[in-house]
């Protein structure tokens, strides 16, 4: 399923969603991960001090990945290993 994610803050519904899917504890996706639970918290919650490496820390530990769908016209402005990355 394909969702379009408009802001930061809607990472964390998605985040929570896959999480509960997975059946993992918000404690123990934490600890797995290497972020505290207070921090994985505010992921879910869509709060905006989250740091971006940390976000995709909890991202990738869920199997999360984030695909950017841009306009043609912006792909001539993209460095050459950035094209085509899927």
């Amino acid at each position: 399923m394909k969702i379009k994610l408009q802001k930061a803050s809607d990472i964390g519904p998605v985040v929570r969603a896959v999480r509960k899917a997975q059946r993992i504890r918000q404690d123990d996706m934490a600890g797995s991960i290497g972020v505290s639970e207070n921090f994985l918290a505010k992921v879910e919650h869509g709060g905006g001090n989250a740091q971006w490496t940390k976000v995709f820390q909890v991202l990738e530990g869920l199997g999360i990945e984030l695909v950017c769908d841009i306009p043609d016209d912006a792909e001539d402005f993209l460095a050459g290993d950035m094209r085509g990355g899927s």
